[in-house]
């Protein structure tokens, strides 16, 4: 069992920069690769990035890259994303994952945060 707790929302301008964290508890934190999604109200919840167990596999969805940064720290179990040049359609509910894929299907995440809201203003 995996729990995740997400921190670093927030309300920010447009423009403005911010690095999600993702602590998990449990064992084996570098056996699962990561995942971060968001969901927006009246939309359903999207792949944003994820990073492999080690980190040396990374990806992310086309309305964040070159914005975004995942990373993650397995001595920490924490997971981050760092967001930057952000847009008011970025706002949305962030979630990180875990899953013993490798996809960015939401289906295939075992394991969920409650989430963090990051609101941009324009």
């Amino acid at each position: 069992q995996v729990q995740l707790v997400e921190s670093g929302g927030g309300l920010v301008q447009a423009g403005d920069s911010l690095r999600l964290s993702c602590a998990a508890s449990g064992r084996a934190f570098s056996a699962y690769a990561m995942g971060w999604f968001r969901q927006a109200p009246g939309k359903e919840r999207e792949f944003v990035a994820r990073i492999s167990g080690l980190g040396e596999t990374r990806s992310y969805a086309d309305s964040v890259k070159g914005r975004s940064t995942i990373s993650r720290d397995n001595a920490e179990n924490t997971v981050y994303l760092q967001m930057n040049t952000l847009k008011p359609e970025d706002t949305a509910v962030y979630y990180c994952a875990a899953t013993i894929r490798w996809t960015m299907r939401t289906e295939e995440y075992v394991y969920w945060g409650q989430g963090t809201q990051v609101t941009v203003s324009s």
